[in-house]
C-alpha cells in the first residue's frame, strides 16, 4: 500500500498493522501497546494505522531492546535521544552506559546460576553416596 505524507516522496511505502505484526512476529496488541506508550506513531486514516519506514525502524529497535532485557522506559529514552539533543552521539554514549549496566546485571545472574548449579551438583553427589550406602 503506497501513500504520501508531507515531506515524503509520493511513492513512500507504508504498511498496515497486520503486515507489520506478521513481519516482526508480534501481536497487534503489542503494536497497539507500543503506540499507546508513544513509542510508535503510525499515521491514522480513520481506524486504519499506516506504518512508515520510521515506525518499522523504531519497532525493530524496541524489539531488540526487549530481547536484551531493557525496560520500555529505557528503550524510549534511547530511541527518543536520536531525535533530540544531544542527538546520535549522545544516544550512543547513553546506550553504551546502559549496555555496561545490563552486562553487569547479566554477569551477576550468571554467577548466581553457576553457584546454584554447583550446589545442586554437590547435593546430587551426596544423595548418590547416601543411596549407595543404603543399597
Amino acid at each position: 500500500m503506497a501513500s504520501a505524507q508531507a515531506g515524503e516522496e509520493p511513492t513512500a511505502r507504508t504498511w498496515t498493522i497486520s503486515e507489520v505484526a506478521e513481519e516482526f512476529e508480534v501481536t497487534h496488541r503489542a503494536i497497539r501497546h507500543y503506540e499507546e506508550l508513544g513509542l510508535l506513531s503510525p499515521e491514522r486514516r480513520g481506524t486504519q494505522r499506516l506504518f512508515h519506514p520510521r515506525d518499522r525502524i523504531r519497532l525493530a529497535l524496541i524489539l531488540r531492546g526487549r530481547r536484551i532485557g531493557f525496560p520500555l522506559e529505557e528503550i524510549r529514552t534511547i530511541i527518543d535521544m536520536y531525535d533530540e539533543q544531544p542527538g546520535e552521539a549522545g544516544q550512543l554514549r547513553y546506550l553504551l552506559g546502559q549496555i555496561d549496566d545490563r552486562r553487569a546485571d547479566l554477569e551477576s545472574r550468571r554467577r548466581d546460576i553457576e553457584d546454584s548449579l554447583a550446589e545442586l551438583a554437590t547435593l546430587e553427589r551426596r544423595c548418590q553416596e547416601d543411596l549407595g550406602r543404603l543399597v
